[in-house]
């Protein structure tokens, strides 16, 4: 049993990997081989979890509906949550981004656009105070969004 999960987390972990290389062709306008070079995975590995995604042979598509499992900041820390569709995750990155600004330089502009808004069923904490306090007992992990399985037990 304990095979299977590594084999699973593997396969999550290089399915995230091609769709950081997705996002990569879609925030650079780059062509599939150097955003695959750049996120240090095969060109033929991404065509092979993303097919659907790529236009012709090098090309992204604009947006997809694809299911992510990504980190999101709850008030008891970062919790993994399915996220739809590239634009939901966008969304989610630009808020740890202002999150991240805010913690770095104090500066709460960037948070007042994610007020009262929600990702996956989840509200997205905009308190400062909260963020503070959360990011001082170490709850807050910023470094990485994507959620990757446990290949423990």
């Amino acid at each position: 049993m304990r095979n299977g999960k590594q084999r699973r987390g593997k396969r999550q972990e290089t399915y995230n990997r091609a769709l950081h290389v997705l996002a990569r062709m879609r925030r650079t306008g780059s062509s599939l081989t150097p955003a695959a070079k750049e996120e240090h995975i095969d060109p033929r590995t991404v065509r092979k979890y993303l097919r659907t995604e790529l236009r012709g042979k090098s090309r992204a598509t604009k947006a997809d509906r694809r299911r992510r499992d990504m980190l999101l900041p709850t008030t008891i820390g970062n919790a993994p949550v399915t996220v739809r569709g590239s634009k939901q995750a966008s969304q989610l990155g630009r808020y740890m981004s202002a999150v991240s600004k805010y913690l770095r330089t104090g500066d709460i502009d960037g948070l007042a656009e994610f007020e009262d808004q929600s990702i996956a069923g989840h509200l997205l904490i905009t308190d400062p105070d909260l963020l503070s306090s959360l990011a001082q007992a170490g709850a807050l992990t910023l470094d990485e969004i994507y959620a990757v399985p446990e290949a423990s037990s």
